[in-house]
């Protein structure tokens, strides 16, 4: 089976651990290239790479300033993670909320 290319949607481009990496970089200030060099252990043509695939979804947007580009972080290409995620977290939630009514329920028992 062929794999998916990573520009095809989110999901794809969020799979590589790196840029996740960028993407939580880019979440916290707009930054060129160099900058994210300067914290991620990448070449700088290998970060060029990434945010190429991160700006492909529209994760990630960019600005010119001067002989540089910003990048920063485009959360809206990010919902349908969050919305997919959202139904495990119901899932969860559910199970820890029945996980509390039990333990009232031995506590209760203990206390009589």
């Amino acid at each position: 089976m062929a794999r998916a290319a990573t520009t095809t949607d989110a999901f794809n481009a969020i799979a590589e651990p790196r840029r996740r990496q960028i993407l939580d970089l880019l979440g916290t200030a707009e930054m060129s290239v160099n900058d994210i060099v300067a914290v991620v252990p990448l070449s700088q043509p290998q970060v060029s790479k990434h945010l190429k695939v991160l700006k492909e979804v529209g994760a990630v947007s960019s600005r010119p300033v001067g002989r540089q580009r910003l990048y920063r972080l485009d959360a809206r290409a990010l919902k349908p993670i969050h919305d997919w995620v959202g139904e495990y977290e119901r899932h969860w939630n559910d199970r820890l909320d029945r996980l509390d009514n039990y333990l009232d329920e031995v506590r209760a028992k203990e206390t009589t």
